[in-house]
């Protein structure tokens, strides 16, 4: 199974989808109009290991709440992701076993020889 989680009006993620492409056989998730499940959440955490590395620290809401203040906990992360869409890193790619979260060069890179 391979599926794209990401935000459309994130130029990042755009710009990302633009690098993976072809994504043949790839499920494309629009996050905003389209939320993640605990189900669906659940599968990245065991893939990725912790709920903090799918978590954005980059999110508006992030400083707005006042959450750059506070010592945040894996349960935290988990009910802030499930609650709004925009503490998702993004983009997330789960392709087969592997999970491929962010932008980070090195990330992409992985992703797109994950893809082939």
């Amino acid at each position: 199974m391979k599926k794209l989680y990401y935000l459309e009006t994130c130029k990042t993620c755009q710009k990302i989808i633009a690098v993976l492409q072809p994504l043949d056989g790839v499920e494309m998730r629009e996050i905003k109009s389209q939320g993640l499940s605990e189900e669906e959440l659940e599968k990245l955490y065991q893939r990725a290991g912790s709920y903090e590395a799918l978590f954005s620290r980059r999110a508006m809401l992030f400083r707005q709440r006042g959450l750059n203040n506070q010592e945040l906990g894996e349960q935290d992360y988990k009910n802030l992701i499930l609650e709004h869409y925009t503490f998702l890193k993004r983009p997330v790619l789960l392709a087969n076993d592997q999970v491929f979260i962010g932008n980070a060069k090195k990330t992409v890179e992985a992703a797109q020889q994950a893809l082939q």
